[in-house]
């Protein structure tokens, strides 16, 4: 049995130990906004954020999280799409088919927590999820308007 600290509540599964983050989030705890695409932590569809810093969920093992880390997915982001990343992405019409999004947009988040102005190269660099889409120049444009909003 291991303790979870998932979007603000303590919750216990019963897993193995080489579970991939992802598949508790997703298959135990029901939360299936975390994506899974590459597997590999190439693609970024997976990020959750673990105490605040972006993570690729599909390949960290359960038993890497501690009881008092504060594990967040996209539905912990806001409990009410207040969250300026979450403003920004619906004001500008960010998503295409919006598949990657919820990892699009935790990257943010967690980029915009370490650093509020980032510059456009500060997001090429930190921001390296995929979009099959290609909306790229949007979700710059994203960034820079939910910095604003912060």
């Amino acid at each position: 049995m291991k303790t979870l600290k998932v979007n603000g509540k303590s919750i216990d599964v019963d897993v193995d130990a080489s579970t991939p983050l992802l598949w508790v989030i997703r298959e135990q705890l029901g939360l299936t906004g975390t994506k899974y695409s590459c597997g590999v932590a190439q693609c970024g569809a997976c990020t959750v954020h673990i105490d605040g810093k972006a993570v690729r969920s599909c390949v960290y093992p359960v038993s890497a999280v501690t009881d008092s880390n504060e594990i967040t997915t996209i539905e912990g982001l806001s409990e009410d799409g207040d969250h300026p990343v979450q403003q920004a992405w619906q004001e500008l019409d960010v998503p295409q088919c919006g598949y990657c999004q919820p990892g699009m947009m935790m990257a943010a988040a967690s980029l915009l927590n370490e650093n509020p102005n980032p510059s456009d190269a500060d997001i090429d660099s930190s921001i390296t999820n995929i979009c099959r889409c290609g909306t790229f120049q949007r979700v710059r444009k994203g960034v820079h308007l939910a910095a604003k909003k912060s």
